[in-house]
C-alpha cells in the first residue's frame, strides 16, 4: 500500500506531486519526502534571501511533513541537499548538523544551477523509515 501524505496546511505549488509517500514495507514504513524549498510569495519568489533562514524553514517544513506520516527527523536515513552556491555549505552544514544530531543520516550535497523558486538557495529531500506500531 502507498499513501500520499499531506500536512493539514499544505498548499500545492507547481505541478502534481505529493509532499511525501508512505509505503508499507511489511514490518516498517518507508517515507519519501519531496524536495522542500523555502515558502514563496505571490510572485513565486522565496520569502527570504538569507540561506540560513531558508535552511531553518526547510527543516521545519520537513519536520511537519514527517509528523503527518507519524515520523520524526530521528527516523531519517538519507538526505539529499541541493545548494545554488557551494560557498554557503559551512552555514548550511552547521544548521544541518543541529537538525540531524541524533539521526546522522547518509547524505549527499550538490551544487545546482538554480531552483524552481526564484531566490531559493537550498532544497532538501529526505527518506525515513519507521517501524509499524
Amino acid at each position: 500500500m502507498i499513501e500520499n501524505i499531506y500536512p493539514e496546511d499544505w498548499q500545492q505549488t507547481r505541478g502534481f506531486y505529493s509532499p511525501a509517500k508512505k509505503i508499507d514495507m511489511g514490518d516498517f514504513y518507508m517515507i519519501y519526502v519531496s524536495g522542500q524549498q523555502v515558502d514563496k510569495n505571490g510572485n513565486n519568489e522565496a520569502t527570504t534571501n538569507d540561506v540560513e533562514e531558508q535552511t531553518e524553514l526547510v527543516f521545519q517544513s520537513i519536520e511537519k511533513i514527517l509528523k503527518s506520516a507519524d515520523a520524526t527527523l530521528n527516523d531519517i536515513v538519507k538526505a539529499q541537499i541541493f545548494l545554488t552556491d557551494i560557498n554557503d555549505f559551512p552555514k548550511v552544514s552547521s544548521i544541518r548538523d543541529k537538525w540531524f544530531k541524533d539521526s546522522k543520516p547518509v547524505s549527499t550535497l550538490l551544487e545546482v544551477n538554480a531552483m524552481t523558486r526564484k531566490g531559493a538557495k537550498i532544497e532538501i529531500e529526505v527518506t525515513a523509515i519507521i517501524k509499524k506500531k
